[in-house]
């Protein structure tokens, strides 16, 4: 007679994907939710730093554009701009770093 092996139980998909979250967190070197500094290089333009606080605003709506740092380049073509957000998870980090670069002024983004 043999027996046919009992399969393991399942976990519920809401622990699964807590599991997933807290696997994510744990592999990451920074701790959520934290304070984060967002270094972008672009164009000196009108508009550009309305556009970077736009893009910021949509990733972490709490975003305080009084915070943003300004670096003019030594001949005034470019400019570093800091904006400093609240990272919640690796994804909203990458939502904006991929959001950022797909900006046409955005040269660097760190």
């Amino acid at each position: 007679m043999s027996a046919t092996p009992t399969p393991p139980p399942t976990a519920p998909a809401d622990v699964v994907t807590d599991a997933a979250t807290a696997a994510a967190h744990k592999d990451s070197l920074i701790e959520y939710p934290s304070r984060f500094p967002v270094k972008v290089m672009g164009v000196m333009a009108d508009g550009f730093v309305h556009a970077l606080t736009a893009i910021a605003q949509e990733f972490d709506p709490s975003f305080d554009a009084s915070t943003i740092e300004l670096r003019p380049s030594a001949k005034g073509n470019y400019i570093g701009v800091t904006l400093t957000i609240t990272a919640t998870s690796r994804e909203q980090l990458d939502g904006m770093y991929r959001a950022l670069a797909a900006n046409p002024m955005v040269k660097v983004v760190l």
